[in-house]
Order: C-alpha cells, then structure tokens, then sequence
C-alpha cells in the first residue's frame, strides 16, 4: 500500500467528507479527509491504481486537487 496526502480545496462540511471518502472507496482506495487542513490522506494499491485515478475521482465530485 502507498500513502499520499493531497491538498484538496473546496471542501467545508460533512458532505464534502463523505463524497471524497465514497468516491475514493469506489475506485478501491481508503482516504481520510481533513476539513481543517484542507488535506485527503490516501491510501492505494500502486499496482491497481494510479495517482492520477485518485485525482479525477475527487475532481469529479466536484473539489480541485491543487
């Protein structure tokens, strides 16, 4: 597993939360979302996913990875 911590913008609530995590959990990664630091720590088989797979899943929810 490979850990990578992301700064998300854009996320403010517990519905930002949970979009983020879902669609991290779709694609078959865990993440961790903190609001406060405007962070998402991600954790992620290298072989099944990349880290730009992770990126669009959070985009398309609607939140910028910077």
């Amino acid at each position: 597993m490979k850990n990578v911590t992301l700064k998300v913008e854009g996320m403010s609530c517990g519905h930002c939360v949970n979009s983020i995590e879902g669609a991290l959990k779709t694609i078959g990664a865990s993440g961790k979302v903190d609001l406060s630091g405007g962070t998402v720590a991600v954790a992620y088989d290298e072989s099944q996913l990349t880290i730009t797979a992770i990126k669009e899943a959070i985009e398309e929810q609607g939140y910028d990875v910077v």
